[in-house]
């Protein structure tokens, strides 16, 4: 393992339900293998204003059901200049760490490849965010979460949408990936999903009209991705007003409730895996990857293929929708 014996852990970019139990997974697993551990708050800011503690196995207690992330999260412009990352070095060797376990989503990790290049430091990733858009894992630490809080959400408003006879249009995050609208149109029976996978293809709400979705339903739900390529659900209500005015159309845009609760099992257990997997690579002597989880195996994903390949939709999902809301 080289001369690893201290770790730094991060958390970066939008916080995710399940970063804590990540902390907690990597924090122990580190403590059981003979490692110290530093805790690094408010991210890649944090490495260039000396917010370091070190952590023991109890400040990871109790945090496993929490939302959010106890180490907190920042942007850091900072960070961005060559002038900021050396003074993130300078701090990280005075607080003696060998080595960087970044827990976030792509622009994170692409900071952590950045950084280890620049320094020669080993970097593990692990993928953070509920977007589900990191290419080489099946899924990501967060998504089971907000794709529930979305179901959630969902099932309340098609009692509105029933009672009144409206269509619904309810957008969802996912940055511009669609993982999030489609796979929660499924969940929660939604009648179409709007997603910037196709938005070049077809004229996605056209498509749903002449799908002649008024012929056996009242009201219906649409769940819109959030993404320039969409133009999000406001585009598509505004749209629907002036070209098919005879529908009662209504929005609501979920927002950062997604983002928040307590996580699933699934997502912890996810994160618990994946967390004691960073130190298993460490002790290997990886650098410059991302843990993922690929057929229920822990797999490891070069940060060049994790941040620049593009995660593919599921084509057959858009069938199942399409066939479900007949």
């Amino acid at each position: 393992m080289g001369q690893v014996k201290c770790i730094g852990i991060l958390t970066s970019g939008g916080d995710a339900p399940g970063m804590n139990a990540a902390i907690r997974a990597v924090t122990r697993s580190a403590i059981y293998n003979g490692l110290q551990v530093k805790g690094i708050y408010r991210g890649y800011k944090g490495l260039i204003t000396d917010e370091i503690v070190e952590f023991k196995s109890q400040n990871v207690s109790n945090i496993i059901q929490l939302g959010g992330t106890i180490l907190k999260t920042a942007r850091s412009k900072e960070f961005l200049t060559p002038e900021g990352r050396q003074t993130a070095y300078e701090t990280m060797k005075r607080h003696g760490i060998d080595a960087l376990v970044v827990i976030g989503g792509d622009g994170s990790l692409t900071g952590a490849r950045v950084f280890a290049q620049e320094f020669n430091i080993p970097c593990v990733g692990l993928p953070g965010t509920i977007d589900n858009d990191l290419y080489g894992t099946d899924t990501t630490i967060g998504y089971d979460t907000a794709l529930n809080t979305i179901l959630d959400a969902v099932d309340k408003i098609r009692d509105t949408a029933t009672s009144h006879e409206r269509l619904f249009f309810i957008e969802v995050m996912g940055r511009d990936a669609g993982f999030l609208a489609l796979n929660g149109a499924i969940a929660s029976g939604a009648e179409a999903a709007i997603i910037p996978e196709f938005s070049t293809e077809v004229d996605q709400l056209e498509e749903f009209i002449k799908s002649g979705f008024r012929k056996s339903k009242n009201s219906s739900i649409v769940i819109v991705a959030e993404s320039e390529l969409t133009g999000g659900a406001m585009h598509y209500a505004e749209r629907v007003k002036n070209e098919y005015p005879e529908y009662d159309v209504r929005v609501s845009i979920l927002g950062h409730l997604q983002r928040g609760g307590s996580p699933t099992a699934h997502d912890r257990i996810l994160a618990s895996r994946l967390g004691a997997a960073a130190i298993d690579a460490i002790m290997e002597d990886q650098r410059n990857v991302m843990i993922g989880i690929e057929n229920d195996q822990i797999v490891y994903v070069p940060f060049s293929k994790a941040i620049k390949n593009d995660k593919p939709i599921n084509k057959e999902l858009v069938n199942v929708l399409r066939q479900l809301s007949i």
